[in-house]
C-alpha cells in the first residue's frame, strides 16, 4: 500500500504594507481613547458627567442636520489642509493658512460686490481672484524667505494679523454696507453669486471642489516628476540643488500653490456659508487645518480624514456648550489633546511604517 503525499498548503503571511497599516490604525484608536480618558478626567474636574457629557456630543453628531454641517464645516478646512500639506513636501511651514483664507475671501469679496449681478461668471471670477489672493499673500512669505533668509513659518504666522486688519479696515470703512444694521460688514452676495447646493441639502458645491483639490494634490505628489522633485527638495535641498534641481522655482511653487488652495477656502467660506465678509468669518479656519494637516504627517488623502475628524470634534462640541453647559473653549481643549495624542503616542514606534497611511 503506497501513501500519496500532497504538497502542503503554502502559508499565506500578510504583506508588510498591510501589517503596517493594520498598526498604524491601531495606534491611532489607541491615540483618540487616551484622548477620550484624559478629556473626560478634565469634564470630571469641571464637575461634569463624561459619560452624559460624551455621549450627548456623539449622539448629536448621528443627526441628518449635524452631518451635513460637519461637510460644510470640513470643506474649508480640506482645502486649507492641503495648503500645509504642498509646501511641506518641500520642508517648508506655512502657518498661514488663516491669513490666507481671509485675503481669499477678501479678494473674492471685492470680485462679488462688484460683479455678483453677473450670477455664475461673477462666481467663476471670485474662485480665480480668491485663489490669486491667497497665493499672493504665500507668496510674500516664500519671497522673504528666498531673497532674504526670514523663517517662512514665521513670516506667514505675522501676515495672518496683517491679513485679519485688511479686512477689518474694508468692513469698517469702506465696504461697509450702508444699509445693513450698523455691525461692521459688507453687503450680502446675490443669491445667484453664491455656490449652489448639492440636491436638496444645506451642502454646497465647495464639497466637490475640495475632494477633487485633495485628490488632485495626492495625484501630483505620488505620481509626477514634479510631485518627485518637491519631495528631494524637501528630504535634501543641498543634493537636490547639485543635481540641477531648480530648488528656488520649487519652493516658489509650493507656497504659491497651497496659498492658492487656501484662498479657495476662504471663498468656500464666503460664497457658500456667510455670504458677506464680518468679523470671525474664518472660524480659525487656517489654524484648525494646520492641525489636521499634522495629525494625518502632511499626507494629502489622510489629511482630508483629519479634517473630517476635527470638523466632527467641532460640531458635535457644540452639545458641550449647550447640554453640559460647559464653556466653548472646552471643544478647543478636545482637539489640543486627540493633536498631542495623535503625533505622540500614535507615531511612537511606527518609523518609517507611517508611509502605510499615504
Amino acid at each position: 500500500m503506497t501513501t500519496t503525499l500532497t504538497p502542503a498548503e503554502p502559508v499565506k503571511v500578510p504583506s508588510r504594507r498591510s501589517a503596517d497599516l493594520l498598526d498604524g490604525v491601531r495606534r491611532w484608536a489607541g491615540a483618540l481613547v487616551g484622548a477620550v480618558v484624559i478629556f473626560s478626567a478634565l469634564l470630571l474636574v469641571k464637575g461634569a458627567d463624561p459619560i452624559a457629557a460624551l455621549g450627548d456630543m456623539v449622539a448629536s453628531i448621528f443627526t441628518s442636520a449635524s452631518i451635513e454641517q460637519i461637510a460644510i464645516k470640513a470643506t474649508p478646512l480640506i482645502l486649507a489642509a492641503m495648503a500645509v500639506v504642498l509646501p511641506a513636501r518641500t520642508g517648508l511651514a506655512n502657518v498661514g493658512g488663516e491669513g490666507q483664507v481671509i485675503i481669499g475671501a477678501v479678494c473674492a469679496a471685492g470680485v462679488g460686490l462688484a460683479f455678483d449681478s453677473m450670477g455664475p461668471v461673477a462666481l467663476v471670477a471670485m474662485l480665480v481672484a480668491g485663489a490669486a489672493g491667497g497665493a499672493l499673500w504665500a507668496g510674500i512669505a516664500a519671497a522673504m524667505r528666498l531673497t532674504v533668509g526670514v523663517n517662512e513659518a514665521v513670516t506667514t504666522l505675522l501676515l495672518n494679523y496683517v491679513a485679519l486688519d485688511v479686512m477689518l479696515y474694508l468692513i469698517y470703512e469702506p465696504w461697509k454696507d450702508p444699509n445693513g444694521s450698523g455691525q461692521p460688514a459688507t453687503r450680502p452676495l446675490a443669491v445667484a453669486a453664491r455656490l449652489p447646493l448639492i440636491g436638496t441639502t444645506a451642502v454646497h458645491m465647495g464639497l466637490v471642489i475640495a475632494l477633487v483639490a485633495a485628490v488632485l494634490v495626492w495625484l501630483v505628489l505620488r505620481g509626477t516628476a514634479f510631485g518627485f522633485r518637491l519631495g528631494v527638495t524637501g528630504g535634501n535641498p543641498e543634493a537636490a540643488r547639485r543635481a540641477g534641481l531648480p530648488v528656488k522655482r520649487l519652493l516658489l511653487t509650493a507656497m504659491l500653490l497651497g496659498g492658492a488652495l487656501a484662498g479657495l477656502a476662504g471663498v468656500m467660506q464666503l460664497a457658500g456659508v456667510e455670504f458677506k465678509l464680518r468679523p470671525g468669518l474664518t472660524a480659525n479656519i487656517g489654524y484648525i487645518a494646520f492641525l489636521a494637516a499634522w495629525l494625518a504627517r502632511h499626507k494629502p488623502l489622510p489629511a482630508v480624514g483629519g479634517a473630517v475628524l476635527l470638523a466632527v470634534i467641532s460640531i458635535g462640541g457644540d452639545s458641550l456648550q449647550l447640554d453640559s453647559g460647559l464653556p466653548a473653549a472646552t471643544v478647543n481643549v478636545l482637539m489640543g489633546l486627540v493633536l498631542l495624542a495623535v503625533l505622540g503616542w500614535a507615531s511612537k514606534g511606527t518609523g518609517k511604517r507611517t508611509d502605510a497611511l499615504r
